[in-house]
């Protein structure tokens, strides 16, 4: 998968669970920028974890901007832990 399908996977994902508009996130915006606070933060986690059929470890969990999500998210790919097949959700 091409990172940057991954990333408007991502933030369709974010658009969807914060009712934000997905044209507002960008891959430089950063969780403060988008009013994302802490809670926000981690229910993003567990939408992840299920679009993506992974677990991401506590570690990752202090992550503040949108490039963050993208890059934990693709290093799971590239290590194996999870495959991303492409998808026609939106």
């Amino acid at each position: 998968m091409e990172t940057d399908e991954l990333t408007q996977r991502v933030i369709g994902i974010i658009a969807r669970t914060q009712r934000i508009p997905p044209d507002r996130i960008t891959l430089d915006s950063t969780f403060e920028e988008l009013r994302i606070d802490s809670l926000d933060g981690i229910n993003i986690l567990f939408a992840l974890e299920e679009e993506f059929d992974v677990n991401i470890p506590d570690e990752p969990r202090g992550i503040r901007n949108m490039r963050q999500v993208v890059a934990i998210i693709e290093r799971m790919a590239t290590e194996g832990a999870i495959t991303i097949t492409p998808t026609n959700r939106s």
